[in-house]
């Protein structure tokens, strides 16, 4: 199993749990972006610098996932890629995507997104916080722990 990390938007503090996780468990965690990436030296960490350009990242990690693999992303249709290929999705918030949920995940994201297209003003979502960091690294720790069982 490898974890990927949809990398252009996740939270610095995500990717350092993420870097702990990898150094503490030697599991391969890659980052995929479209801009230059700093990961401490550790042989099972990378980074990959991808083309910019809409959804080049996502279409790179799509590619590369094996059934298995954790990718971590707040991208909802990236998740819903992953989870069809056989892959598991986590957001940054700690949500860990399944194939009961993502269907209703990508239904909110596409009313929302058909809201904004006709002027109401959605907002974003919230920082993320101290709660989101914890859910975040406790979900991962389950994740990996049943993965090691």
């Amino acid at each position: 199993m490898r974890i990927w990390v949809d990398a252009d938007a996740c939270p610095g503090v995500i990717k350092e749990i993420l870097f702990r996780a990898a150094q503490r468990t030697g599991l391969e965690l890659t980052l995929v972006a479209n801009h230059a990436l700093k990961t401490p030296p550790a042989p099972n960490i990378r980074a990959v610098q991808v083309a910019s350009g809409f959804d080049v990242a996502d279409s790179e990690i799509v590619r590369q996932v094996k059934t298995g693999d954790l990718v971590v992303t707040a991208d909802i249709p990236l998740a819903a890629e992953v989870i069809e290929a056989g892959g598991h999705a986590l957001s940054p918030r700690g949500e860990l995507f399944t194939a009961d949920t993502i269907k209703a995940k990508l239904t909110m994201r596409d009313f929302m997104e058909t809201m904004r297209a006709s002027g109401v003003d959605t907002g974003g979502p919230p920082a993320i916080g101290q709660a989101d960091r914890q859910k975040f690294a406790n979900q991962l720790d389950r994740f990996l722990a049943q993965r090691r069982e």
